[in-house]
């Protein structure tokens, strides 16, 4: 399934990407079974028995919502926890200037930051070096500590589109780089939730981002340093992971500040972040002011 939070006539819903006569739709969940809860974290709280109910619901399926009518929010519009990889890409790491990692580099974003396909990423009026970075996140489908390599694919739901949205310069005032990555709008995700049964191999799918029609970054997840099970591992040992919690992968080659000269975003722009399978997260850019 590729799931979707959307809104229609002002009602914010639980539903489905599907293609019906050669376009997308949005198929309500909500109304083919009432049953279902409208927000994507209890979804995946309710585990088999809300994927069962779903699956059979969509069995009955009428005509879907067309695009048009419906705004898609990000999946999980409030995750409990925003978690990122960085320099966990090889040839990222090098044009960074730093050597491939012993550890994954682990920072936070937070629930403020998120925002969805088509919204817009906000420029803070106290940076002009705002930097794109598309990545792979998946979202924990499963309460989880301690868990194992061999069996933490068992507590990924699905996997995104996200862009890890950075201000280069608040960013490298410290160590710590959480402060230059989670301003407001700073965590564009989506479109859609796409289950993990439908994705064969998370490390192996091409990943590209594109301004405009200028592209920017084209890669595959294969160059990753630490895969999804790792890092599920590496951090179920620090904290308990939860249903809904996103971790988000880190980015490859190609980003705004390594450039020469740099290219951060402007307002005007257009973002697209595409992984093969998962769909194209679309942001515009402007200007708080």
């Amino acid at each position: 399934m590729k799931l979707v939070t959307f809104v229609h006539n002002g009602a914010r819903r639980l539903g489905t990407l599907q293609v019906q006569d050669g376009r997308q739709v949005v198929i309500d969940l909500n109304q083919l079974e009432p049953g279902l809860p409208v927000d994507l974290v209890r979804f995946l709280e309710e585990g088999d028995a809300a994927r069962s109910l779903a699956e059979k619901a969509l069995v009955r399926a009428g005509k879907g919502l067309d695009m048009s009518s419906v705004a898609l929010k990000s999946p999980g519009p409030r995750p409990g926890k925003i978690i990122c990889g960085g320099l966990n890409d090889r040839e990222h790491a090098a044009e960074s200037g730093h050597p491939i990692p012993d550890y994954p580099t682990i920072f936070s974003k937070y629930a403020n930051a998120v925002i969805g396909p088509e919204e817009p990423i906000i420029i803070p009026k106290v940076t002009d070096e705002v930097d794109y970075e598309g990545e792979l996140a998946f979202v924990i489908g499963r309460r989880g500590r301690y868990v194992s390599e061999n069996d933490a694919l068992d507590y990924v739901a699905g996997y995104l589109p996200f862009n890890d949205v950075s201000a280069r310069d608040f960013q490298k005032r410290t160590s710590q780089w959480t402060i230059g990555k989670t301003f407001d709008n700073f965590a564009p995700m989506g479109p859609a939730l796409v289950t993990s049964d439908e994705v064969a191999d998370p490390h192996n799918l091409d990943i590209r981002v594109t301004i405009g029609d200028q592209v920017m970054q084209d890669s595959n997840t294969r160059h990753q340093i630490f895969t999804v099970p790792y890092l599920v591992a590496y951090l179920s040992q620090v904290m308990t992971l939860e249903p809904g919690d996103v971790i988000s992968t880190g980015t490859p080659s190609g980003v705004g500040f390594a450039r020469k000269p740099p290219r951060f975003l402007q307002p005007g722009d257009v973002v697209h972040v595409e992984i093969e399978g998962l769909g194209t997260l679309s942001n515009p850019v402007v200007s708080e002011s």
